[in-house]
């Protein structure tokens, strides 16, 4: 193959390129708040039903597991949680797709293929950024809200003038891990027949019976994920101040 065939082969994965980029973005873009979110209703502390407790101390040890801490918003979360982690990418993307034809006989068009893999990767990666933000923000300790209430700091200024810049920084390395695999992940698309980078590669390496597609394609997700990790370590060590 010469130089020229390498040339058209890529200008035919420059669409699947865009569509790549728009996939990763827009997750990104979605989950990050998103699992935010989600990381403050799984460390939520409302019990509802802890005024049912009796007074009398042994009774209130027996029934305080079942009734007196059960945390609703915290259970849902859980649940939500383990679901998307425990399960198959894959297999989220065909819920969230067929979901609403089989569940509530709703015929959608070819166009809500790309909305359903947006929500599938929004809110499969929302479950593991949730998990990444909770650890980062349990791990601040408690003298940096006391030191906080003493300065006459409220709840919302404590999390964000304090609490939440040491956790970005402390969760740095695990987002970095998160992104990357996002990048590689972009390829899932193809369960729903929507035309990403990978997809487009395959079938032009059908087409022309070559493995060279396939093979750039690689080189893509090398370079851009080089990219990100480079990204990633600068903003790393922005953050690093004592060194």
């Amino acid at each position: 193959m010469g130089i020229a065939e390498y040339l058209n082969i890529i200008q035919q994965l420059a669409g699947g390129m865009l569509a790549t980029l728009v996939i990763f973005v827009l997750t990104l873009l979605f989950s990050m708040p998103l699992g935010l979110l989600v990381s403050f209703a799984r460390m939520s502390k409302w019990a509802p039903f802890a005024f049912l407790l009796p007074e009398n101390k042994f009774e209130a040890k027996v029934l305080n597991k079942w009734i007196g801490n059960f945390k609703p918003i915290q259970f849902l979360a859980r649940v939500y949680i383990s679901i998307l982690r425990g399960t198959p990418l894959m297999l989220q993307l065909l819920v969230v797709y067929f979901a609403p034809y089989y569940i509530f006989g709703i015929t959608l068009s070819k166009s809500y293929r790309f909305l359903a893999v947006l929500i599938g990767f929004s809110v499969n990666y929302a479950a593991y950024f949730a998990e990444i933000y909770r650890s980062g923000i349990e791990s601040i300790p408690v003298g940096q809200y006391e030191a906080a209430s003493v300065l006459g700091y409220n709840k919302q200024q404590t999390f964000f003038k304090i609490v939440f810049p040491q956790m970005v920084k402390r969760i740095l390395p695990p987002v970095t891990n998160e992104i990357i695999t996002l990048v590689k992940d972009t390829a899932m698309a193809f369960v729903l027949n929507y035309t990403e980078m990978f997809t487009l590669a395959k079938q032009i390496a059908a087409a022309k019976t070559t493995i060279m597609p396939l093979f750039i394609a690689g080189v893509f997700y090398f370079i851009f994920n080089g990219i990100v990790a480079y990204l990633m370590e600068r903003v790393e060590r922005s953050l690093s101040y004592y060194r």
